[in-house]
């Protein structure tokens, strides 16, 4: 009796950690694009790191900044290359590099990492130098690219090591970056390089072992109601001086500067008089630590007050495969900035510094704070004029308290598998009048996701796969006026348009997808961009009613053969839809007759009574009401002469329905919990699973109900002496130990049909497959 208890703690066990692997409340993509053959795209051989991107619409061309090259690619097709001009190291500056311990085939390269616009013809462009940064003027004219000659020293501009996130930024002639500035890159540094050059402190207080990753500029003076002066923000993620840990906590941050400060007279004296930064608060669903800002994307509003940043957070614990994109507006950012309070270092008995709220008087004018009216009008036109008192408060407290909070109250978008990396954002007018921000998301396998917010819900349209290889994302940007994405990474730079409504063939595909680049338009009946009074689009809803009627599904004929095992296949219309089975209007649960997975229906040991009309249902919910669609019909029957196994005939009407969110699925309760996008990059791997936890399921209750029937017989010592049997009754026993049995399953009607597309179960992800070699245990006699 031990060893049938044993069994069964074994078995729930197992079934248990089975099923919870499947068991997850991330989002996922409505549909996946495989890699398409043809897709636009350019490399070079012997070139790597195409890492820096530069958008000229006014010339026309993509500038592309990698290892020791240049290229001006046209901007309609990547991968045609209309200049180049290569800037490799000379061989003494590879020498000392390497004299210092780094790679000279890897590290001691010119890697490109500054592309900005000078002027119509004129670019400024910096290169890491074997850890020399060094830094120059090109130009295209006439076709050409061509750098000018015009070498200066880049230190400050460009960083030491061709791997270091930095970010810059270029306003007029002025450069701003942030990135270290010696050869260590143990001196981090927000510098503009001007005719009045500032910098940031050397303080940890300041700026503790940063990784910064994006920089922007607002115009904030504009209709500014107290003459406030334009800001540049920067985002990067450091090591937290306020939390009390033993090891070193990294925290997310948003810094500003004010575009006009000219540091202090005597306090800050060419540095920094309006550096403040605040934590970036972005929570994701499970308990961890503070995730790590990777990647930003600024949309402008023509009233600044309501643009916004997007950013993409990432675990910084490699146990965590959880990613979020957060939204911030920069009147939020402002309004901590402005009127939060500030925190201030304590001494404590341990001899350590404490970081607390500041609850002491605050100077007038404000620490931090760009030229303002109140300023002018206490006769300080400039931030030199400010007194000392201000400038020593912001020079030893230059962080908030209070955290900058995300737009929606917590993250836009939560998935589940590969990391994200970049992020950008374009916002599209719908037919309903009005504008839509559409993200697109590069993961670390070399997929995009396209990703829009309806009603507080966020929905992800698709994934393309985007490299053929699973490289991460490095690089976005994106041309609304051409509608065109451009993706680098480490192997080359892709080209993908911003939608493809000719993917939708039908009025349903099309008004179901919610793309706010699509619709359908019924003169010419197809699904496309162009808005005309004859198309209709329903993106919050997903209303397909104006659709017409589709055609009926056509009914398979197949002949039954009682005590077989019949595999009927069925595909979801998405990745996000679950299949709901009938026979004859009744609808059919997993039990012991009956498994439902992902690829269709299991029919275990067929009967007489099991002839009938089976039809799949694919059921979507959309808005909180479930749109059935039926994708299959099959028809078994008993063998007569009249009839003909495999006949088809279109016997069974389809209507397509939207039901309340009650609607059953399969199991008969609600929409069962979504499957997790993790394994992406393994076609069938959750099929798979899916059929060995129901064949374990079928084993173990079998091998319960034999090890308690023989102990109630007392007839344990036959059976193991069973077990020991030689040659084919043992080659029996182990097959089926491990669920290879070949024994009498009917395949249905599979005629050469690939089930390898994505299943994500409304917000996971699952894969099809058939069940080929599946075999199951009618009696003792077969073990």
């Amino acid at each position: 009796m031990s060893s049938f208890w044993t069994l069964s703690i074994v078995c729930g066990l197992m079934l248990r950690v089975s099923y919870g692997a499947l068991n997850t409340h991330y989002g996922a993509p409505r549909t996946t694009v495989p890699y398409q053959m043809g897709t636009k795209l350019f490399k070079e051989e012997g070139i790597f790191n195409y890492s820096t991107m530069l958008l000229r619409e006014d010339l026309g061309v993509l500038l592309l900044g990698a290892r020791e090259a240049v290229y001006a690619l046209d901007i309609d097709d990547v991968s045609v290359r209309k200049a180049v001009v290569y800037w490799r190291v000379t061989e003494d500056k590879q020498k000392e590099c390497t004299y210092k311990g780094k790679h000279a085939e890897v590290e001691c390269r010119n890697y490109i990492r500054t592309l900005h616009i000078v002027n119509n013809t004129t670019m400024f462009v910096c290169g890491t130098n074997a850890f020399s940064p060094i830094c120059d003027y090109m130009t295209f004219v006439n076709g050409q690219l061509r750098l000018e000659g015009k070498q200066e020293e880049g230190k400050g501009k460009c960083p030491f090591d061709p791997f270091q996130r930095y970010s810059s930024l270029m306003i007029g002639s002025d450069l701003y970056s942030a990135t270290s500035i010696n050869f260590l890159g143990s001196e981090p540094v927000v510098l503009r390089s001007s005719d009045l050059s500032l910098r940031t402190e050397f303080k940890s207080s300041w700026l503790s072992e940063p990784h910064f990753v994006y920089m922007d500029f607002v115009g904030e003076s504009f209709e500014s109601p107290d003459g406030d002066d334009d800001k540049v923000y920067m985002f990067f993620s450091e090591n937290a001086m306020e939390y009390d840990f033993y090891s070193k906590v990294a925290v997310s941050r948003v810094a500003r500067v004010c575009k006009g400060d000219m540091g202090g007279q005597r306090t800050l004296q060419r540095k920094w008089t309006t550096f403040l930064k605040a934590r970036l608060d972005c929570s994701l669903p499970e308990p961890s630590l503070p995730p790590i800002v990777q990647d930003v994307f600024l949309l402008e509003n023509e009233d600044w007050r309501k643009s916004v940043f997007y950013a993409v957070f990432t675990p910084q614990s490699g146990s965590s495969q959880v990613s979020a994109v957060c939204a911030f507006r920069v009147s939020d950012i402002r309004h901590v900035f402005n009127k939060g309070k500030f925190k201030t270092p304590v001494a404590v008995e341990t001899s350590h510094v404490k970081w607390v709220m500041f609850t002491g008087e605050v100077p007038v004018p404000r620490p931090g704070a760009c030229i303002n009216t109140v300023s002018r009008q206490m006769g300080m036109n400039r931030s030199l004029d400010l007194p000392d008192k201000t400038l020593q408060f912001i020079r030893d407290r230059p962080l908030m308290e209070e955290a900058v909070g995300p737009l929606t109250g917590g993250p836009l978008l939560v998935t589940s598998g590969a990391l994200l990396t970049r992020v950008v954002v374009d916002s599209v007018m719908g037919l309903d009048g009005r504008r839509h921000a559409v993200m697109f998301i590069g993961t670390e396998n070399g997929y995009i996701q396209k990703a829009v917010n309806y009603a507080g819900e966020m929905f992800i349209i698709e994934e393309i796969q985007l490299c053929e290889k699973p490289v991460p994302i490095s690089t976005l940007r994106l041309s609304s006026s051409k509608g065109q994405l451009y993706a680098g990474s480490e192997l080359g730079v892709v080209q993908m348009p911003l939608s493809n409504c000719s993917r939708y063939d039908s009025c349903t595909d099309c008004i179901l997808s919610r793309d706010p680049y699509c619709v359908w338009d019924f003169t010419p009946k197809l699904c496309s961009s162009v808005h005309t009074s004859t198309a209709i689009q329903s993106l919050e809803e997903g209303d397909t009613m104006p659709c017409p009627k589709p055609d009926p599904v056509v009914a398979e004929n197949f002949l039954l053969v009682t005590e077989n095992n019949i595999q009927l296949p069925c595909q979801p219309h998405s990745n996000l839809a679950q299949v709901m089975w009938r026979l004859s209007e009744q609808t059919l649960h997993s039990s012991s007759k009956y498994h439902i997975y992902s690829g269709g229906l299991l029919l275990l040991s067929a009967s007489d009574s099991d002839a009938g009309l089976y039809s799949c249902d694919s059921v979507e919910l959309i808005s909180g009401r479930a749109y059935n669609r039926t994708v299959a019909v099959y028809r078994l029957h008993l063998h007569s002469g009249s009839e003909a196994a495999g006949s088809t005939t279109p016997i069974y009407e389809v209507t397509n329905s939207v039901q309340s969110p009650n609607t059953a699925g399969p199991g008969g309760s609600d929409m069962q919990d979504p499957l997790s996008p993790e394994n992406q990059n393994d076609p069938g791997k959750v099929t798979r699973l899916e059929v060995a936890v129901a064949s374990l399921s079928l084993l173990c209750l079998f091998l319960m109900g034999l090890l308690l029937w023989i102990w109630t017989q007392g007839r344990a010592r036959e059976c193991f002496k069973l077990a020991k049997r030689p040659g084919e009754s043992e080659a029996k026993r182990q097959s089926a130990e491990y669920i290879h049995i070949q024994n009498r399953t009917s395949e249905i009607n599979l005629q050469g049909a690939e089930h390898r597309a994505v299943d994500f179960k409304r917000n996971g992800e699952q894969n099809i497959s058939t069940l080929e070699g599946l075999g199951f245990i009618y009696d003792e006699s077969e073990i």
